[in-house]
């Protein structure tokens, strides 16, 4: 849970508490400077069981990592303290220029809440603005990108912890052909393309390695399968020959693709690259390289810069596009013998 104003009271009060060097607080006493506090400052105190939920979740590397132990004495009772008497949650070991960034972090961070994909974020935002003190914007400053109607994002976290758990999942899957498939996954690697969200894993039903789209998934459920560990492939530079999540197949090699674009355009496309292997041939003709295998995003980037590109080479891949630029021609062929008929309305 985020942390809320009557907590983070608590919080302070515990804090006071455990690094006291002069007195020994057992868990009643706690409890009494909690609500001695609480009372004069809300009118509420709190129950015994809340309070040792406080000091767990202080206790939790998630929120401060407190080091507070439970010291034995008189028998069968114990008092609480840090074990080092120098630590404070509340006591910041960064600069001004560090809780500058901090709060530029937070800020940013903070436009994602609201999310339900992002719902993780509440707790950590609320547990780095408790401990360092750091408050987010009011004034709305920053925004992001991000499509709240896409489907699948309920999804993410549960698919998130089972990669880091290594759960397996059995998912069915429904391709955009309308075609259902059931996918008995060993989850690898997560990956965010195109404001889109993606799985990779190994399918125990085909032993192949599908790229899952977390939009297309109708059922998602955890299997008792025993999880296969990825023993072969390095995520880190699995994706590093390709544009976007799509490996083409393996005939398809990496080469060196020439592309020309206009000179209102060019500039944009030096600005944000295509692809890291992206290096520009002649500034003045207005030609870039980039060294891939090419695939499906290759081909939708190079759309959509339509009209102001042109594939130079290789040959076999400015014939592709060609012909696929041909192909969707054929589709405004009416359009164009409706111009024809009403030459007079289309020139105007």
């Amino acid at each position: 849970m985020p942390v809320n104003n009557n907590a983070l009271l608590r919080y302070r009060v515990l804090d006071r508490c455990f690094k006291n060097k002069h007195r020994n607080y057992t868990i009643d006493d706690l409890l009494d400077e909690v609500n001695e506090n609480l009372i004069d400052q809300t009118g509420k105190g709190v129950s015994l069981r809340q309070l040792r939920v406080d000091i767990q979740k202080m206790r939790e590397r998630l929120m401060f990592d407190a080091p507070i132990i439970a010291v034995p004495y008189d028998g069968k009772r114990c008092y609480y303290r840090y074990s080092d008497s120098n630590y404070s949650i509340f006591k910041s070991e960064l600069t001004d220029e560090d809780l500058q960034k901090l709060h530029s972090t937070i800020e940013m961070l903070g436009k994602y809440r609201g999310i339900p994909a992002n719902a993780w974020l509440e707790e950590v935002i609320s547990n780095l603005e408790c401990r360092f003190g750091v408050k987010t914007n009011s004034e709305n400053v920053v925004s992001f990108g991000q499509n709240e109607q896409l489907k699948g994002l309920e999804c993410l976290s549960g698919i998130i912890d089972s990669t880091i758990n290594h759960q397996p999942l059995e998912i069915e899957y429904k391709t955009y052909s309308d075609k259902v498939i059931v996918y008995m996954i060993h989850p690898y690697f997560v990956k965010q393309y195109n404001n889109r969200w993606f799985l990779i894993g190994l399918d125990s039903n085909t032993g192949k390695m599908p790229n899952i789209a977390l939009d297309r998934i109708m059922k998602l459920k955890q299997s008792n399968i025993k999880f296969i560990q990825n023993n072969t492939i390095d995520f880190k530079t699995y994706f590093n020959d390709i544009v976007g999540v799509s490996l083409p197949k393996d005939e398809v090699k990496k080469e060196h693709i020439i592309l020309k674009f206009t000179k209102g355009r060019f500039p944009y496309v030096v600005s944000k690259p295509i692809h890291p292997s992206q290096k520009i041939v002649d500034s003045n003709e207005c030609t870039i390289d980039i060294f891939v295998r090419a695939n499906r995003e290759l081909c939708q980037q190079i759309f959509s810069f339509i009209p102001d590109i042109e594939v130079v080479s290789p040959p076999d891949f400015r014939s592709l596009i060609k012909e696929k630029i041909k192909e969707n021609l054929k589709k405004y062929s009416s359009v164009q013998n409706e111009c024809i008929d009403h030459s007079e309305i289309c020139t105007r």
